[in-house]
């Protein structure tokens, strides 16, 4: 039994590296696919399911299951005309084959038509109404067509959109609800290209050091003398992680021992598309100094350290900030200054966007304020960042909007890996709320 899941775990890799190897634009089937590999139609479609999660391939209404090209991190922040159609809610005239091609930018065609010319560029979108000889113009220049209104085109729109394999697109809103739409998912995207995945930090090619299960103690003494690492994680016969084995498993063990004697089992670990953030939080929580990286059937394909976070970290502290989450909306009312002791604080005034269906301000948009300010003390005193462990808030008064307020954290004390934090919010030289942080810290030094 074990052979046979053996043999189909190699079949599907196979099976994932001929449909990587496909034509982008191909079409893919299942039959088609079991055929050529020699397959069950069940270990086929298993296998196409897989490389439809990780963006080898995309199923689309009436064309059916095609390979396309896998989208790279470092153009998250552009849209497919695939994905514009499912953001405005729209369907497909014509063009379906170019579904899966990014566009650079979008032009409203709220012009004459030979001044809308001389901004259209190949890879745009021109979002327009029901202009028969623009939508001519912009396939013939390069670009994709979004008709506004529900409109539909002529037959010679088609045929000349399905011909250029650019795809012309009728959403039943107006343009400028369009625009905003679009608008709004770009700027999400760049929110998320600024947080960092484990896949952004992973070296391609870089060795990976893991023994068997079976291997000896000696065979880890021999591994910690050819990579200068004493940590390693521990596979079955089918790469998947069982277990993590590092120096103070194997104190007083003999060299002919094996190590599933002593290693940990099941151990945590991570996927490629976890964000660092979340493997710091996970290796500072358990006490942990390597973390395996895992496909989805937990077979090994990388390992990272605590100081490949850490790394990471700090570049992530140097880098401009794109887009704006919440938190940065919050703080962006705020100006950082310093006290007569050199200490941070923060002032601002209350936003109506700040305030609860009463007029008050949010109890959750104050705990922010207090939880970024205890977070800022820490990063200027020790260079460091906070996992919180817990806190304890008290709302004195009620601010409203327009209040000017000063928030003021002090640290009360901190070590190598914790720290304790008060801070408080004042009103007119009144205290208003109060809160006490504990948390772990990240040494960035």
């Amino acid at each position: 039994m074990e052979r046979n899941e053996q043999e189909a775990g190699t079949k599907h890799e196979q099976i994932l590296k001929y449909i990587e190897e496909l034509k982008v634009g191909s079409k893919i089937s299942v039959r088609r696919v079991a055929k050529d590999m020699s397959v069950s139609e069940g270990t086929a479609y298993r296998a196409i399911k897989e490389a439809e999660n990780v963006g080898l391939v995309s199923t689309k209404e009436r064309i059916g299951t095609v390979r396309v090209e896998k989208k790279q991190r470092n153009n998250i922040d552009k849209l497919t005309f695939a994905e514009v159609v499912n953001i405005v809610d729209g369907y497909v005239l014509g063009g379906a084959l170019g579904l899966d091609k990014t566009l650079n930018k979008f032009v409203i065609g709220a012009m004459e038509q030979d001044a809308m010319l001389r901004y259209i560029e190949p890879g745009n979108l021109l979002i327009v109404g029901n202009r028969d000889k623009a939508h001519i113009c912009a396939l013939e220049l390069g670009a994709g067509v979004l008709i506004t209104g529900g409109f539909n085109t002529t037959d010679e729109v088609r045929r000349l959109a399905d011909e250029l394999a650019l795809p012309i697109i009728s959403s039943s809103y107006d343009t400028f609800t369009v625009a905003s739409l679009i608008n709004r998912a770009i700027y999400d995207r760049l929110i998320k290209k600024k947080i960092m995945l484990i896949e952004d930090i992973l070296t391609p090619g870089a060795a990976v050091h893991a023994l068997k299960s079976n291997s000896t103690v000696s065979d880890w003494q021999q591994l910690l003398e050819e990579s200068g690492h004493s940590r390693f994680p521990v596979v079955d016969e089918w790469n998947r992680v069982v277990g993590i084995i590092t120096s103070k498993d194997v104190v007083g063990a003999g060299k002919d021992q094996t190590i599933d004697k002593f290693m940990t089992r099941n151990p945590l670990s991570v996927q490629p598309n976890t964000s660092v953030a979340s493997a710091a939080h996970m290796m500072v929580w358990e006490g942990i100094e390597i973390l395996p990286v895992v496909d989805s059937k937990s077979k090994l394909i990388a390992v990272i350290s605590r100081k490949d976070v850490l790394k990471a970290m700090q570049y992530i502290q140097k880098q401009p900030q794109i887009g704006e989450t919440i938190e940065d909306l919050i703080l962006s009312e705020f100006s950082e200054q310093r006290n007569e002791q050199g200490q941070v604080q923060f002032r601002g005034v209350i936003s109506p966007q700040m305030t609860n269906h009463l007029g008050a301000v949010s109890e959750g948009v104050l705990t922010t304020l207090m939880t970024q300010a205890a977070f800022s003390a820490v990063r200027d005193y020790k260079k460091g960042d906070m996992v919180l462990e817990s806190m304890s808030a008290y709302f004195l008064r009620p601010l409203q909007i327009d209040n000017e307020i000063e928030v003021r954290p002090r640290i009360i004390e901190v070590s190598r890996k914790f720290a304790k934090i008060d801070v408080e919010v004042y009103h007119n030289g009144n205290p208003v709320s109060k809160a006490m942080f504990a948390a772990q810290v990240l040494d960035q030094q």
